[in-house]
């Protein structure tokens, strides 16, 4: 939103002890309209809330008890 794009995305995993520390970022082409609203609006803004629920979400289905008995079959 405001506009279709098709971005890659990719998630990197880091090992950290007892703790996995996960990057999300996204990558694509910017036209000249993209590049001109890059200027001027805040993209952190506009996608990062999305970013964090995402994030949470994938936290909240790694951690549920269901999720640790079924990896370890």
């Amino acid at each position: 939103r405001p506009f279709q794009c098709q971005n890659a995305v990719e998630f990197t995993f880091r090992p950290e002890g007892d703790r996995t520390t996960v990057t999300w970022g996204m990558d694509g082409r910017n036209n000249f309209i993209s590049k001109a609203m890059g200027l001027v609006m805040n993209m952190d803004r506009m996608v990062g809330g999305n970013f964090e629920q995402g994030l949470q979400s994938l936290k909240t289905i790694v951690e549920a008890p269901d999720a640790k008995s079924e990896s370890a079959l």
